[in-house]
């Protein structure tokens, strides 16, 4: 029976379609945790709210849902913001509830009072303070829908307990109960646009007049749902393509002008062509730093043609010669339809020498048997079926991945990307698992320890993520950058770490540990077949980089393929 406030949010939840919610409880929001058991809604009990934000952000990503988390007051909610900021930058749509005190105490420093709207509005889409039960049934519909639509995004409800213990009245109890749609209001809110043609012819001429064109492909491909229209124009253009962070499964990596991943450690072959190109197709791609390098040098004198939902993306770090504003999946095709052979067929010399410089500089050419986080990456890669979801961490070995990673599937490879959150894998991998395909998860030994915590959850609700542990002794990345420009200053990246085997045994969970290449293959075949939860650490070299490498400063012909070649000296 619906009767106040906590049942509004509930029910409102279960009209949405809500199934999962990874939460943690606490004073402010037990009113809610009351009426739960009234309620078809799983919850996750993570053992830390940051880990709720982000396994609701795995949970949208694996699944193409709208993930939802919920915490109380003060110090739960502030924990969230972490997982909120990196939503924000990479542009996942969940929607996050908290608690806070009486309304009458706002602004009173009350215990455990925080103003969250307040500490999350320039990291949110949206944020709502609720002042009434009978406002909450709309505000969840309406954050539902800005989650998911336009250029997606995290979305914030703040309840005060006064409101979720608060009466409701018959007419918006009757139409929760009817699952009746609440009228949203949203003004000045912009998502839907009009195709605007005349930069699409634009975008055709300049196609036609460039003799060295590129495709940069990115997340908006796949949170358009384009997928199929992008691999369409890419089959109908035979234009070369390179991909972003995200980008990675958007298409398939595996033909001939799929060229790699770009940017600070893309491919040699996928930064040469985007130094060398004429007219940038981006579909779907913001053009960040980690792409571009050094941002007059990409720049210079090409064309770019950009196709984005977001009009505050254009221009803004590259000035762009046509800008095509919609939804991918609906202005991608348009292009795709008034291309015609002629327009097509001057590429051949291009395609030729991007193809050539592929073949030339291909990755892992040096192999001396040793357990390096290469050859771990490279045997799972082997054993992994094409469904299968990858969720990494941040620092090298998410580069190594990213780099190896030639998914012809969206959605199966979740990184940080915007934030770059040391922590992200562990807790992102159990909202992954409702995608309800094998989950693997890759952690640094640095990154592994920042939630840990989370192994407790994962036995508990005997999720099945498969935890891989990459020890080098060191926090890897920082330790990389410490060499090849600190004169080897090793301050503070050293890491003494405690025995994973016995800690995942502790929170029993199958654990295992690889020191050989050999033994590597053995324990990542029997995680394959493990239905459950499984850990193993690999002891892997010390003192592995990742190259291709972009120095900080430098641009992408200065990319470095080691630590004395450059791409632009071949």
């Amino acid at each position: 029976m619906i009767k106040n406030g906590s049942d509004a949010l509930l029910q409102s939840l279960v009209n949405q379609g809500v199934t999962e919610m990874f939460a943690y409880p606490g004073g402010a929001v037990l009113p809610i945790y009351d009426a739960m058991s009234r309620y078809n809604i799983k919850r996750i009990l993570v053992r830390n709210e940051q880990a709720a934000a982000f396994a609701a952000q795995g949970y949208s990503r694996a699944t193409n849902k709208i993930g939802v988390c919920l915490a109380t007051s003060g110090p739960g909610a502030t924990n969230l913001v972490t997982g909120i900021a990196d939503a924000k930058l990479d542009s996942i749509p969940m929607v996050i509830f908290t608690g806070n005190v009486f309304g009458h105490l706002i602004g009173s420093d009350a215990f455990q009072e925080i103003d969250m709207v307040g500490v999350c509005e320039p990291i949110v889409k949206h944020a709502y303070f609720v002042k009434s039960a009978d406002d909450l049934p709309r505000i969840v519909e309406e954050a539902f829908f800005l989650a998911k639509s336009g250029r997606p995004g995290p979305v914030l409800v703040d309840i005060p307990k006064c409101v979720q213990i608060g009466e409701l009245s018959a007419k918006i109890i009757k139409k929760l109960e009817d699952n009746e749609n609440f009228e949203i209001n949203l003004p000045g809110y912009a998502y839907e646009y009009e195709v605007g043609y005349k930069e699409i012819d634009k975008a055709v001429e300049l196609i036609k007049t460039a003799q060295k064109p590129l495709v940069i492909y990115g997340h908006g491909v796949v949170l358009s749902g384009a997928e199929q229209e992008l691999a369409s124009f890419l089959e109908k253009s035979q234009i070369p393509s390179v991909w972003t962070l995200h980008g990675i499964g958007a298409s398939d990596a595996t033909t001939d002008l799929s060229l790699g991943m770009l940017g600070m450690h893309g491919l040699g072959a996928a930064n040469y062509a985007a130094h060398h190109a004429d007219l940038i197709i981006s579909i779907g791609s913001r053009f960040d730093d980690r792409i571009t390098g050094v941002l007059e040098k990409f720049q210079g004198e090409r064309k770019f043609i950009h196709f984005d939902i977001d009009p505050s993306e254009f221009d803004k770090n590259i000035k762009v010669d046509a800008k095509i504003l919609g939804q991918i999946k609906e202005t991608l095709p348009i292009l795709t339809e008034k291309l015609v052979e002629f327009e097509t067929d001057n590429f051949n010399d291009w395609q030729n020498l991007v193809k050539a410089k592929k073949e030339k500089w291909p990755l892992d050419g040096k192999k001396d048997g040793k357990l390096t986080e290469i050859s771990v990456i490279n045997q799972l890669n082997e054993i992994m079926g094409e469904d299968d979801v990858l969720v990494v961490d941040v620092g090298q070995h998410e580069m190594f991945s990213a780099q190896r990673a030639f998914n012809k599937k969206s959605r199966k490879f979740l990184a940080s990307g915007g934030l770059g959150t040391m922590g992200f894998s562990l807790p992102t991998s159990l909202g992954a698992t409702f995608s309800g395909f094998d989950t693997w998860s890759i952690s640094g030994d640095g990154g592994f320890q920042m939630n840990i915590q989370e192994l407790a959850t994962i036995a508990q609700f005997n999720l099945p993520v498969k935890i891989i542990i990459l020890n080098n002794s060191f926090l890897g990345m920082v330790r990389q950058w410490q060499e090849l420009f600190f004169d080897r200053n090793y301050v503070d990246t050293p890491m003494w770490n405690p025995d994973f085997v016995k800690i995942g045994e502790a929170n029993q969970i199958p654990s295992f540990k690889a020191t050989t290449q050999a033994e590597s293959r053995e324990i990542l075949e029997k995680m394959k077949k493990t239905k459950g939860p499984i850990l193993c650490e690999f002891v892997v070299e010390k003192e592995e980089n990742v190259f291709p490498m972009v120095p900080v400063g430098a641009h992408l012909g200065e990319t470095l393929l080691d630590k004395n070649q450059k791409i632009d000296s071949n």
